[in-house]
């Protein structure tokens, strides 16, 4: 028989991650339809569920002096209307999903479902985030790509909870940031190709470029030593350009699958590609 338990605080909730094998739940938006029945009949949960939400600890959110804390249980729709959050990940989250899924779904269960296409993975990508991680060994933080290891799969080990995630308020009002989703509708349809941007420039000059793409390959592609390629550039040159876009290219390994076939990807991806660095060029 399936438990469900709801923990008033984080030390309660990590004792029942250390005893039992139990799966975190928040908002539930996605584990909800991965274990859906037919309607009337309750999920097929294949053990017991620890519920998040009165977890006051993750319930955080602030700006603290250049860093943004977003506690693990805050929903997509606080995330939309907190006057803090990044330009780029406000952009992916007004095409996410629908109202009633954003009052209740999580960034931090967008985050541990691992999808390639998650919509808010490449904003964060771009945007550098940093989750926090806690259990019986105290708190550690990783960037979000070392925290994602493949489709469903994370380095969370069996006794820790994602706390929170952390954005070192990126991406100044002056800064340009682009945002792309691919679907086949603008809203509640899930992406067949994603892409993040965020640069900005400094008397001319590339000072930073991010780029993030989803749904390519595994895991969110982003390649900072081939973004360091345009830094410190006023005009980025055809030979460089088809250096960057070989680079890419290797790195681009999308797959067939009911959304979309894996050349319609490929081919997208180039075209945004060229799109956000002809973009990162002309941009003043």
């Amino acid at each position: 028989m399936v438990e469900s338990f709801f923990p008033d605080n984080l030390e309660k909730a990590l004792e029942l991650r250390q005893k039992k094998e139990i799966r975190p739940i928040a908002g539930g938006t996605d584990l909800m339809v991965r274990w859906r029945r037919p309607a009337g009949i309750l999920p097929a949960f294949s053990g017991d569920m620890l519920f998040t939400k009165n977890i006051a600890e993750m319930n955080i959110l602030q700006k603290k002096d250049t860093c943004l804390y977003i506690g693990a249980n805050t929903t997509l729709a606080q995330l939309i209307e907190w006057k803090w959050t990044p330009r780029l990940l406000r952009l992916a989250l007004l095409e996410m999903a629908a109202p009633a899924v954003r009052n209740v779904g999580t960034i931090a269960g967008n985050i541990c479902n691992a999808s390639p296409a998650g919509d808010t993975l490449p904003p964060l990508y771009a945007l550098d985030a940093v989750v926090c991680l806690q259990g019986a060994a105290g708190i550690r933080e990783l960037p979000v790509s070392s925290f994602i290891t493949g489709p469903g799969r994370t380095v969370l080990k069996r006794d820790e909870l994602l706390i929170g995630i952390k954005l070192f308020f990126p991406a100044p009002d002056n800064d340009m940031v682009f945002y792309k989703k691919v679907a086949v509708r603008r809203a509640a349809a899930i992406a067949k190709i994603s892409l993040a941007m965020r640069s900005s420039k400094k008397n001319g000059y590339v000072k930073t470029i991010a780029v993030a793409i989803g749904a390519v390959g595994p895991t969110v592609v982003r390649l900072p030593e081939i973004e360091r390629l345009a830094e410190g550039k006023a005009v980025l040159n055809a030979e460089l350009l088809k250096t960057i876009y070989g680079e890419y290219d290797k790195f681009i390994q999308p797959i067939d699958d009911v959304r979309s076939t894996a050349d319609y990807r490929r081919q997208t991806a180039r075209n945004l590609l060229h799109h956000v660095y002809d973009n990162c060029i002309k941009w003043n």
